[in-house]
């Protein structure tokens, strides 16, 4: 894209191939993975975050093969089956594209057992849900916990991730998601009125680890769900510093990476693809994604 705006100042264009660094991998990619993050930087609300180098690729969640190393990669080699998060200090070089060259602190190995498009769709989404459970909540088999969200991209990871740290997990979404919920192992609860008092049906005594994936009213009405000790963390809104939570913005890491990798080959982790579209169709992949209402992840495959 050449400047901000709607899905149509997406334009399929060739590129020269990517330089590679010193400790950077080129990888020829096989899906790149759709987020909602893709949209607003491509609409400019992340303006005030990043630099932007336009034209702008967009795109953070890759899984290709290496093509080539830098001269200070030992990492991996060329023909290594990878994932990755890559996100820089500035936006400009993405993975919707055929090459990405991809910093090696932002790649891991694939796991086995998923797929190409599986794959794109587990980092970014998985790594928010990983980091936010295991380093801001730190939640172990002794917790309870609540999840704003908990069918949608993060939320269905957080549950699997949380269910496989032994925690009970409750899980709030719309009545349709209620069968889903119930299949990750969680116990749902609708959004809307009566949501608090729910809760407290099924926790009595407070839930102790909370992570909101959705803003609003889950704000509002978590602190008041939790123990006296209870933990909570937001993904969405940094004002729940002010209230005692911890804000999440998820960081590139090949070891969370890894362990990601592990609960998906143990069969722990399982990632849903609601659709794959090619990459010349991105803008109409973005327009479904900022739609959201979608289970599963949106998926471009390239390779």
């Amino acid at each position: 894209m050449q400047r901000y705006g709607g899905p149509d100042v997406l334009e399929l264009t060739d590129a020269p191939e990517p330089k590679v660094g010193p400790d950077f991998v080129l990888v020829r990619v096989k899906a790149a993975g759709v987020n909602p993050v893709d949209w607003k930087i491509r609409e400019g609300n992340l303006d005030g975050l990043f630099a932007t180098d336009f034209p702008v690729i967009p795109g953070w969640d890759v899984a290709g093969v290496v093509e080539r190393v830098g001269p200070a990669v030992s990492e991996f080699s060329p023909g290594d089956e990878v994932i990755g998060y890559v996100r820089e200090d500035h936006v400009g070089r993405g993975t919707y594209a055929e090459l990405v060259a991809a910093p090696v602190r932002t790649l891991g190995r694939k796991p086995k057992r998923l797929s190409w498009a599986q794959a794109a769709g587990l980092p970014l989404a998985g790594l928010t849900a990983y980091q936010a459970l295991t380093k801001a909540l730190a939640v172990t088999p002794d917790d309870t916990v609540l999840i704003h969200n908990a069918s949608g991209g993060v939320g269905s990871f957080a549950v699997q991730i949380a269910r496989a740290k032994g925690a009970r997990v409750i899980g709030t979404a719309g009545p349709h998601n209620h069968d889903y919920l119930r299949e990750l192992g969680a116990e749902p609860v609708a959004y809307g009125p009566g949501l608090a008092d729910e809760v407290r049906r099924l926790a009595p005594n407070g839930v102790s680890a909370a992570l909101d994936l959705v803003g609003g009213e889950a704000i509002d009405v978590t602190p008041e769900l939790l123990t006296d000790k209870g933990r909570w963390a937001s993904i969405v809104d940094p004002s729940v510093r002010d209230r005692g939570g911890r804000y999440v913005f998820v960081r590139p890491d090949p070891t969370d990476l890894a362990a990601l990798a592990g609960l998906a080959d143990d069969g722990r982790l399982n990632v849903t693809v609601a659709r794959t579209f090619p990459l010349g169709e991105a803008a109409e992949a973005q327009r479904l994604s900022a739609e959201g209402h979608t289970r599963g992840k949106i998926v471009l495959e390239i390779g």
